[in-house]
């Protein structure tokens, strides 16, 4: 397998943007293009999921993965990632002032700046996100919508697009696609940012149809049910369950916890920067703090080692990176569940060390509810369900439920009282007699 992929340094970034041009370019038959461009941009979401940039190790690293699955789909796949890597070594080198200067010598290439967009309307998205300081994440959430939105409007440019062609997709959205509420608010705010942030064009009030979904009760586990999940996992991914279902947390404030969130003397937790950019206080279980105070021990000797090599600081919030620029290193900052290996931030371009990856931390939960004989949908945010539910029905008033959990509304936290054991007033079925 090495030999399809040449390289002195495996794990130097490739930096490919222009490929679609170049597979469209490249006088192969149209079937073998489509496959191609599938098999690319797989690769290309694993290096999204891994934050990580496209190298020789990581298709190395995919491609055997693939071959452990689908043994013919993974000869295809090869010979478009041995068209793709000939075709970008081929190509003209990245300027020089793309590549990152650090500890004196060349490091990788900064994705983010690498990454600018193939077209000018996405470069002028991608300027105005990065000029408001949004986060990655909502960057290819933005992006995405973006490029759904200009194949929408094709062969038109979002250029020459307006309020009426955004309601319209909204819409379609609504009555063909039959997207939830919450992912169509999401169109709406990336295209409306689209337009006015980065095209410069006012977007009037608009009329388009809009998503419905009728009230759904959520999955909750038992007790017992509960247990028997933590029973199926151990170490830290135990402890982050546990921590998840006795706290209320959401999955990305579980990931984004630091080591000063925590308060062990008060029993207390700090959720900063939660959902909806808001900070909530919630309980801290009594009975990890025990276990909390050995995994903060650990991480003590493993920031101790990355200090010793160097390493750059965890990420931090734009402004506070401004505000205090070593901050990143200090402890009080370190990631409470930090992952055991290093990756590329895929702003910067630096190595550092980032948080549990979400997918690793679901893929735990899931097998661990198969290990248990569940029969139910297990995902992480059921066991902030789980918390919510047994809470009120142990007696907690429903106002102290809805600040634990963070919500807004406290029509939000009424659902829950639809899926309470002894839901109402302990009506009894009239199965079980008088």
């Amino acid at each position: 397998m090495k030999s399809d992929f040449d390289s002195s340094d495996a794990r130097e970034a490739i930096s490919f943007p222009g490929w679609r041009g170049a597979l469209e370019a490249s006088g192969l038959d149209a079937e073998t293009r489509r496959g191609h461009e599938e098999a690319i941009l797989a690769v290309l979401r694993v290096c999204k999921q891994r934050r990580a940039p496209l190298s020789v190790w990581l298709i190395r690293e995919y491609l055997a993965e693939v071959e452990r699955v689908d043994a013919r789909g993974a000869g295809r796949a090869r010979e478009a990632l041995r068209w793709f890597y000939r075709s970008a070594s081929q190509s003209v080198s990245p300027p020089a002032g793309d590549v990152v200067r650090e500890r004196g010598r060349a490091s990788v290439p900064l994705p983010a700046a690498m990454d600018q967009g193939e077209t000018e309307w996405e470069r002028m998205l991608v300027t105005a996100v990065r000029r408001k300081g949004l986060l990655w994440r909502t960057e290819q959430t933005y992006r995405a919508w973006a490029a759904r939105f200009a194949s929408f409007v094709a062969p038109r440019s979002p250029f020459g697009a307006d309020g009426t062609d955004v309601a319209a997709f909204l819409t379609r959205l609504a009555a063909v696609e039959g997207v939830r509420p919450a992912t169509q608010r999401q169109a709406l705010n990336a295209l409306v940012f689209l337009m006015q942030e980065a095209l410069g064009r006012q977007v009037e009030r608009m009329e388009f149809r809009r998503s419905t979904r009728g009230r759904r009760v959520p999955t909750v586990l038992s007790r017992e049910e509960c247990g028997r999940v933590f029973e199926g996992m151990t170490g830290t991914s135990r402890l982050m369950a546990e921590l998840m279902y006795g706290s209320g947390l959401r999955l990305m404030e579980l990931l984004r916890l630091r080591v000063h969130h925590l308060d062990l003397e008060r029993g207390q937790l700090r959720v900063l920067a939660g959902k909806g950019d808001k900070d909530r206080v919630t309980v801290l279980p009594g009975s990890l703090v025990g276990r909390l105070r050995e995994h903060v021990g650990r991480l003590r000797k493993l920031f101790t080692q990355d200090r010793k090599d160097a390493l750059p600081g965890v990420w931090m919030p734009e402004g506070l990176a401004r505000k205090y620029p070593q901050a990143g290193a200090s402890w009080q900052w370190q990631w409470l569940f930090p992952s055991r290996e290093t990756s590329v931030d895929p702003v910067s371009g630096l190595r550092r060390r980032h948080h549990v990856n979400d997918v690793t931390f679901q893929n735990a939960i899931r097998r661990a509810a198969q290990t248990a004989g569940l029969d139910k949908r297990v995902t992480p945010h059921v066991l902030r369900h789980s918390f919510a539910t047994h809470l009120l029905e142990g007696g907690t008033d429903i106002r102290t439920v809805q600040d634990l959990l963070g919500h807004e509304r406290l029509e939000t936290t009424q659902i829950y009282l639809h899926v309470m054991r002894k839901p109402g007033l302990g009506v009894r079925s009239p199965l079980d007699g008088a």
